[in-house]
């Protein structure tokens, strides 16, 4: 398995899947949530309706809809309370889940953005070293590559640091 970092945009992602940090409605919000919601047009909050939700940690998948990548999986990353809350078994959880489900369907290419570390405060180092650790873990059939797409340049380098 291939596992990259860029600096760019996740809903310009020309990949099998895109990764969207959700809340537990599934209904858009801000941030990334917000921007793939825009991007992908009324269609993906129709289909997230019919979800009923999802808890934290745990992953749903939609289809992309008008983003280019064919599928967006949901995930929904734990907000920081200083990390003996069960928050990095809970992020874990998240690259975990959303591996799964990209193995389930059969997905090559899937590209991540920095889970929880927005509004939700998950300090970037933190967060970065259990995505990496976590995607390198992973043990499956069908993902071919990981993308691990970043806001801004000093995120990318961070991942670029871990991924050595």
């Amino acid at each position: 398995m291939k596992i990259e970092a860029i600096q760019g945009d996740i809903t310009r992602q020309q990949l099998d899947a895109i990764v969207n940090a959700a809340n537990e409605s599934l209904l858009g919000g801000g941030g990334v949530d917000g921007a793939i919601h825009r991007a992908a047009g009324p269609g993906l909050l129709d289909e997230c309706r019919g979800l009923n939700g999802c808890p934290t940690g745990e992953a749903r998948i939609t289809d992309g809809y008008r983003l280019p990548a064919r599928n967006v999986i949901h995930t929904v990353g734990p907000v920081w309370r200083g990390g003996d809350d069960g928050e990095p078994e809970l992020l874990a959880a998240c690259y975990r889940n959303a591996l799964a489900l990209a193995e389930d369907h059969e997905i090559s290419s899937i590209a991540f953005p920095a889970i929880s570390t927005g509004a939700y405060g998950y300090p970037a180092e933190d967060a970065a070293r259990i995505a990496v650790e976590t995607v390198r873990a992973h043990q499956g059939p069908h993902v071919a590559l990981v993308r691990f797409v970043c806001f801004d340049r000093q995120t990318r380098d961070l991942y670029h640091r871990l991924l050595g």
